[in-house]
């Protein structure tokens, strides 16, 4: 694995252009989850529960945010990035993102206003779920392209970091807010601060994206086909599909051991929410620095292994997890076997945007990211709560279990689909 033909400049360059490029995703991602973390104080503000229809405002509304903005997203700024650029496409969703969580941070409530304060609430809320629907695609492709040569897995693990640092920062602004607010006065105002916070380090973010190069070049975006979802099914729907297959199962597993983890500490293992807090804290960080080792591993051993062996290691491991966390009351034992799964995960989530952006030519390279990563997304990842509480309300728990274990095997048998060397964005072996 050679790097040797990068000049110590160019390589700062590269490395400035990770950073900048990854602060944008830490920042969407920060703004994305802090909603969730603070709505239990200020859903009374906006949505009292003696008006019906409000309460059908917000439970459609948080529906269509979370499911029907992410493909948008994916195809809107995945068409912007190939036709008009990879920076334009990431200054304009940090800039959506940030504009919805200052008019999320200075909306009058139910009180003021009336029924506007949660139809401006949600729409602001659609308005981010469309612009993180776009940050990924768009970043995982910018990211590929701009990482050196050989160490490309390392480089591009940094999408995950900054994902699951922007969720990790959520929750500790709000622990923070809790150590120095009363409920009270978080309930009046002070829910409203991690608000003020992610628009200004949107801003920021706004500031480092605009030094950074494009990757592609006027041709390629001039190029009848940039960023056309007719060419992208014309000459690339068997990497499409295989894309579409390994993510729906890569974002139902990660799901399942980030977010739903927490209620399924609580409800299925029955341990207090506090405990549950810590123990996911814990292993989201662990998560979060096992990143850039799997980035290397997968340099390494190669990309189609590690994700090959993540598909194997999950079907086999995922039931017999979740099962022995069921009947487990140790929190330390919780936190080993969360740890373990979220390994497993890191061969995926490591490289994930990587092997998506080796699939596809440059001209419709973010669209096709973006959007088969939306569509999985959306269809297995945002549900696997649902679908999980569902079962469970019915009795039927351990199905889940196979559920996500039958993923992992359609997972792994998309992955044996990956070719030996990527199609696009070579190796320099």
């Amino acid at each position: 694995m050679t790097t040797t033909h990068y000049t110590g400049e160019e390589r700062r360059k590269r490395i400035f252009a990770i950073v900048g490029a990854s602060s944008g995703n830490l920042v969407e991602w920060f703004d994305f989850y802090v909603y969730a973390f603070c709505a239990i104080y200020f859903a009374p503000a906006f949505f009292p529960s003696d008006n019906p229809t409000v309460q059908l405002v917000n439970t459609a509304g948080v529906f269509a945010a979370g499911f029907l903005m992410r493909p948008i997203g994916g195809w809107l700024f995945g068409r912007v990035a190939d036709k008009h650029g990879r920076k334009n496409s990431m200054l304009i969703s940090v800039l959506m993102m940030c504009f919805g969580s200052l008019v999320i941070a200075f909306l009058p409530t139910y009180a003021t206003i009336g029924v506007w304060a949660p139809i401006i609430l949600l729409l602001a809320r659609l308005f981010q779920g469309l612009s993180v629907g776009g940050e990924y695609g768009t970043t995982a492709t910018y990211m590929s392209e701009v990482a050196l040569r050989g160490q490309r897995g390392f480089f591009a693990s940094f999408q995950y970091v900054t994902l699951i640092g922007g969720q990790l920062l959520a929750v500790l602004t709000v622990v923070i807010l809790q150590q120095f607010l009363d409920e009270p006065e978080l309930k009046a105002w002070g829910w409203r601060i991690p608000f003020v916070v992610g628009a200004i380090a949107a801003l920021i973010s706004l500031l480092l994206r605009r030094t950074l190069k494009e990757t592609t070049t006027a041709e390629q975006r001039a190029d009848k086909d940039a960023g056309s979802i007719v060419s992208l099914f014309k000459h690339n729907t068997p990497a499409f599909l295989t894309v579409l297959g390994y993510t729906a199962g890569g974002s139902l597993i990660f799901y399942t051991f980030t977010t739903y983890m927490q209620k399924y500490l609580v409800n299925t293992a029955g341990m207090h929410a506090k405990t549950a807090s810590l123990i996911m804290t814990g292993a989201l960080f662990l998560y979060m620095c096992m990143q850039p080792l799997f980035g290397m591993l997968a340099d390494r051993i190669g990309r189609r292994n590690s994700m090959l062996w993540f598909g194997a290691l999950g079907t086999l491991c995922t039931f017999p997890i979740l099962m022995l966390l069921k009947s487990n009351t140790s929190p330390f034992l919780a936190f080993l076997l969360i740890t373990l799964a979220l390994a497993i995960v890191s061969f995926y989530t490591s490289i994930s945007g990587l092997v998506k952006a080796e699939m596809f030519p440059p001209q419709v390279r973010a669209l096709g990211v973006g959007l088969a990563y939306a569509v999985a997304n959306a269809l297995f990842g945002g549900t696997a709560e649902v679908v999980a509480l569902s079962l469970k309300s019915g009795g039927n728990e351990n199905t889940f279990y196979w559920y996500v274990t039958v993923m992992m095997a359609v997972a792994f048998l998309f992955s044996l689909r990956l070719p030996k060397q990527p199609t696009y964005l070579h190796h320099d072996h």
